[in-house]
């Protein structure tokens, strides 16, 4: 039995004697937090403060190692707050995320802008090519000191103040922005009393709405909410054109209806505080002061991309839409273009009369549990690894723990899976560290703790989860993070696992998804969840025909949010605080849009969370640049053999365990034995490819 705690006694304060150091959440306590937070403020700024007092000359092991290592404490207590914050946050959680990001932000400014501790790092960055450095030594040294450029240090000291100044302000708005979301988005339910409002529409989704209406006290009625299990399927299947209407509203409008939760001042003054950055730094626009260390390296690269994918692929979008459109008409639809809300319905009928297949044919053949199954396996035939079930404490009943062991039986890593939605946590899907790999300063080396949250469809009371196909492909896309981080063989945690630029984190990620329509991987786990029968063939083979659907469209939506990021983030002059920020989304996207505009209510960015409170701003283009490496790399599986040992193992050794050690396009060179191209992504997209991208070009 487990003692009582200790009057006064905080279980972050230390590190842990669990099992492989897992977090023992079901000791930690919301009043933890805080004081955890302080101390471990407290006790990284004196290590650094060490390090700046330092009498000896400055040397790699003095400055950088000393540095790379400090902050342990602060590793503990952030990796398991801001997780939660994300995936099962309340109103306590988001008050200590305001009380504590600003001490956060201010001691963040307190290194990156010292002087006296740049000083020490630039000296040892001057002697570089005379202290012996490997060569991951070397790259931490460079990035070390490349960082603290990038942050400032060679400024004025009035500059350095003004930048301490806007970091904190964007600190604040960035969190504000990403809880008035969340809390936006918890506000909105549809509750339908009327069965045949709801004529046609899959009895699992049904049955789903009938739990949760329910639960909030309307028997025989059905509730549906923004949630993507809930708000997926009830676009594509809801019969009432009107209800469609309300429900694509209020997701449309979530950050953006002037109310308490109102989000446009605060992107407007995020993005005119990101350009003051940049000019003070030196550059015209954020984006150019970004891109400069990843891939893309300028704007005019990034929209390069964006152009040429657009040009190949809206002369198909536009035919896409059209025979959907057709359809629509055929069918009795009496307007002359679909509606926003319209487009999702309208394409699924599509679907289902052209390739005689829907999600909810495949549903019950993805059993939550033998799709995990399924994935894991997928890992073990390429890469030998195994899963095996821990009984490590959990934050959530929902949420699962696996020791992931090697190929040879050595421990990789601990995995946390956390699959369904519920209140106070995000939309979306994402991987995240509980704790980085890196080596201690003995050599041990520390190995990660990796968690996957998601959002699919729960069970009820009568069926277990049934994934649909999207939901598998997004398993599989997460999945593909957590390899990156399980595989992680970085001396440096800085330098390990997914910390690498954002134009190449997703290449692992997507390169999984390839999978999803494999018949070989299918038939190796998809069974009826009643019978067990295995997935027909003839559903794989329409899986197969189906392919292409909509894949032109679907790159025009994905590059339309690319052009809007990079709107927000290309600005030369401050945004006037009135600006019409639809006709702003509209100038930035139109060129890709191939829908007619949505209602002047309804707009993305006041909840585009990726860019005004995630890591993706001026990155968000990254994607597509990612899915033409994923693209190009899985074609090296498709000529030798889709489970091959051999290329995985080139794909683990030469991209998985680099982390960010070297730049991102010799790792991937190492790989591929040459740059990518464009052209496996069009032929998977079913475009033909009229050109070599990255042939001729300097990336």
């Amino acid at each position: 039995m487990k003692k009582d705690r200790e009057v006064g006694e905080n279980v972050l304060f230390a590190s842990f004697s669990t099992w492989h150091g897992a977090y023992p959440f079901d000791e930690i306590k919301e009043s933890d937090y805080l004081p955890a937070f302080e101390r471990a403020i407290r006790i990284k700024r004196e290590e650094v403060d060490a390090i700046i007092d330092n009498p000896a000359s400055p040397t790699f092991a003095n400055t950088l190692l000393a540095l790379e290592h400090c902050g342990e404490d602060m590793e503990r207590v952030a990796g398991v707050f801001f997780n939660l914050l994300h995936s099962d946050s309340n109103d306590r959680l988001m008050a200590i995320s305001e009380e504590i990001l600003p001490k956060l932000t201010e001691l963040s400014t307190y290194i990156s802008l010292s002087e006296p501790l740049f000083r020490r790092v630039e000296a040892v960055y001057n002697q570089r090519s005379d202290l012996g450095l490997s060569e991951e030594e070397l790259r931490l040294l460079t990035r070390c000191y490349e960082g603290f450029v990038d942050s400032g240090a060679l400024l004025s000291e009035d500059k350095k103040e003004t930048l301490r100044s806007i970091a904190q302000e964007l600190s604040k708005l960035t969190l504000q922005v990403g809880q008035n979301a969340l809390r936006d988005e918890k506000r909105f339910s549809l509750l339908v009393a009327d069965r045949a409002d709801l004529s046609g529409m899959p009895d699992s989704v049904l049955d789903a709405a009938a739990v949760k209406a329910k639960e909030k006290g309307h028997e025989g009625a059905w509730l549906f909410d923004l949630t993507a299990p809930s708000y997926a399927p009830f676009m594509q299947h809801c019969p009432n054109s009107e209800l469609r209407r309300q429900m694509y509203m209020a997701r449309m409008t979530v950050g953006a209806t002037d109310n308490e939760y109102d989000n446009k001042k605060h992107i407007l003054s995020i993005a005119n505080l990101r350009r003051k950055t940049a000019e003070i730094m030196g550059y015209s626009s954020y984006a150019k002061m970004v891109l400069k260390d990843r891939m893309a390296k300028d704007p005019r690269t990034v929209y390069d991309l964006l152009d040429r994918l657009l040009d190949a692929y809206k002369p198909t979008a536009k035919v896409e839409v059209a025979a959907i459109e057709a359809l629509a008409k055929e069918s009795g639809f009496d307007k002359p273009r679909l509606d926003a809300w319209d487009w999702a319905y309208w394409a699924e009928q599509y679907k289902q009369k052209n390739y005689e297949l829907d999600d909810e044919m495949l549903r019950p053949y993805f059993q939550l549990d033998r799709v995990v199954d399924g994935v894991f396996g997928l890992a073990e035939k390429l890469y030998g690894i195994t899963f095996e079930p821990s009984f490590v404490s959990v934050y959530h009943p929902d949420v699962k723990a696996y020791e992931v062991k090697d190929s040879d039986g050595s421990y990789l890593g601990l995995l946390y899976t956390d699959f369904f939605p519920r209140n106070g946590k995000q939309s979306g899907a994402w991987m995240n560290n509980l704790q980085d790999q890196y080596c201690t300063l003995n050599g041990e080396d520390h190995r990660p703790h990796i968690v996957l949250v998601m959002n699919f469809t729960p069970p009820t009371g009568e069926k277990p989860s049934l994934l649909t196909i999207g939901e598998v492909n997004t398993f599989l896309h997460e999945f593909g993070h957590a390899l990156h981080g399980l595989f992680s063989r970085c001396r440096f945690g800085s330098l390990s696992g997914t910390s690498v630029v954002r134009d190449f984190v997703e290449l692992p990620s997507q390169l999984m998804e390839n999978w999803a329509i494999q018949p070989e991987w299918l038939n190796s786990f998809a069974a009826h969840y009643e019978t067990g029968a295995p997935i027909p063939s003839v559903l794989i083979d329409r899986l197969l025909a189906s392919r292409h659907f909509l894949s032109a469209y679907a790159c025009c939506r994905q590059l339309s949010f690319g052009y809007l990021d990079m709107a927000w983030h290309s600005i030369e002059v401050d945004l006037p605080e009135d600006l019409d920020i639809k006709a702003y989304e509209e100038a930035a996207w139109g060129k890709a849009l191939v829908l007619p505009p949505s209602p002047i209510e309804a707009m993305m960015s006041p909840s585009f969370g990726h860019i005004f409170s995630g890591g993706y701003a001026a990155g968000y283009y990254g994607y597509k640049w990612s899915e033409v490496l994923d693209a190009d790399a899985f074609s090296a599986f498709k000529e030798e053999g889709l489970f091959s040992k051999e290329v995985a193992a080139r794909f683990r050794t030469n991209i998985l365990e680099r982390g960010d050690t070297r730049e991102a396009m010799e790792l991937y060179e190492a790989f591929r034995g040459r740059k990518p191209s464009i052209n496996a992504m069009m032929e998977r997209d079913g475009i033909v490819p009229k050109e070599e991208f990255f042939g001729d070009a300097e990336i």
